[in-house]
């Protein structure tokens, strides 16, 4: 398969530490926004984005909302050991896992561990005066990561209360700096619904309710789903080929009216984020699966696209989860995907994507290649040329398809 051939090493460029934005503007929606269209690139501002969309044009928002997922823990000896929960495993379900009273278990990386080989962390915290305990105990190693299970007082506390209390924002590893209090804010969209990424869908963070309300004022349809970013999204490519690079799973949801507005939908769409990329172009490929009659409907791996048949429109792939969902009387499709989007890729849905700039050697890169060609050079040498903020808290481009 050609996509497998890629070599990492075409897609990198030299990003200078000072061009990482470190901090995100006080004002998000002031960033400044590369836009490419028919090979041609312009700047602007983000706020004037409704100017730059066609009406009735659906965008298509990934709603999920970042956990505190970050835990410091010391033992009595002062070591300090460090939790990040990376996806709930009893109960699995997130909504479940955030609800959970008195334990949950979740798979997690722990950083210094040599320090924790047996034995009970515990954390204080504090509700309304009143002093309670986190707990934490070692269970079993899980995909190169830890079970870890955690059990709290008082026991009328959910989970999810408890990580608000005792947990930090993720913010991504190469910001080089603790998280801060402003960070549990502007890590996080402004349409943030629920909880389950350890990563923001970054393009959403320049988005504010002006924004918002400018785009559906202009005719400009608006649809969510739910995609929970793991900490996957910024693991390297270390592979001298992409067919060696092992993609992390993550979790969708989406609702019935969600799909079937799509499904009927006459005009372009337009992914705010490459983590509604992954979902939009993913279930079409879960409704050519449930076409065709393929086992594991609700499941992509990574290389299924480029093998599956290649003919059906995303509208008769999308009416076929609905039909699937009708028939089984499901109000939610909930689905997880491996998709790798690299050169050579077909794209089906989408025909342009809100994204901010993206790290050198990475997957997201190679997704921004097979949307733009190998023009991809020529945006990210314009962006460093012209001030351009990358990364995380960085600014932001429109990507339309030619």
């Amino acid at each position: 398969m050609k996509a497998q051939q890629i070599q990492i090493k075409e897609f990198t460029y030299d990003l200078p530490e000072e061009r990482i934005a470190k901090y995100p503007l006080q004002n998000r929606d002031l960033s400044k926004l590369l836009i490419y269209k028919n090979g041609e690139i312009k700047e602007a501002v983000f706020q004037s984005l409704s100017q730059h969309i066609e009406a009735n044009c659906s965008m298509v928002f990934n709603n999920t909302k970042v956990i505190q997922a970050r835990l410091i823990f010391y033992k009595d000896t002062g070591a300090r050991v460090e939790i990040f929960c990376l996806e709930p495993l009893n109960p699995a379900d997130y909504n479940l896992a955030f609800q959970a009273q008195t334990r949950s278990s979740w798979k997690c990386i722990v950083g210094n561990l040599r320090k924790w080989k047996t034995g009970v962390l515990k954390m204080p915290f504090y509700v309304d005066g009143k002093t309670y305990h986190l707990r934490a105990e070692r269970l079993s190693q899980v995909d190169g990561a830890h079970e870890v299970q955690f059990s709290w007082d008082p026991i009328d506390l959910s989970f999810g209360e408890v990580l608000d209390q005792t947990g930090k924002i993720p913010i991504p590893p190469y910001l080089n700096r603790d998280s801060e209090d402003s960070d549990t804010i502007r890590y996080q969209t402004v349409y943030s619904k629920f909880e389950g990424s350890v990563a923001a869908p970054t393009a959403g963070l320049h988005f504010t309710e002006e924004v918002l309300a400018e785009l559906g004022g202009k005719g400009i349809f608006r649809e969510e789903l739910t995609l929970h970013v793991g900490a996957g999204t910024f693991k390297p490519v270390k592979a001298e080929n992409i067919g060696e690079h092992e993609m992390h799973t993550e979790h969708i949801q989406v609702d019935l009216k969600t799909l079937v507005s799509l499904s009927e939908c006459q005009h372009k769409i337009i992914a705010v984020g490459t983590t509604s990329v992954r979902s939009l172009e993913s279930l079409y490929w879960m409704g050519v699966k449930l076409l065709c009659n393929v086992e594991n409907p609700n499941l992509l791996k990574q290389w299924e696209a480029y093998q599956l048949p290649q003919f059906y429109n995303y509208q008769e792939a999308y009416q076929a989860i609905c039909k699937y969902m009708q028939q089984h009387e499901l109000s939610l499709f909930n689905a997880a995907t491996q998709i790798i989007i690299a050169p050579g890729y077909d794209f089906k849905v989408i025909s342009g994507l809100v994204t901010n700039f993206h790290q050198p050697k990475s997957t997201l890169l190679l997704l921004i290649s097979a949307l733009v060609g190998e023009d991809w050079k020529k945006i990210y040498q314009y962006a460093l040329q012209n001030d351009f903020r990358f990364l995380s808290y960085g600014d932001s481009s429109l990507l339309m398809r030619s």
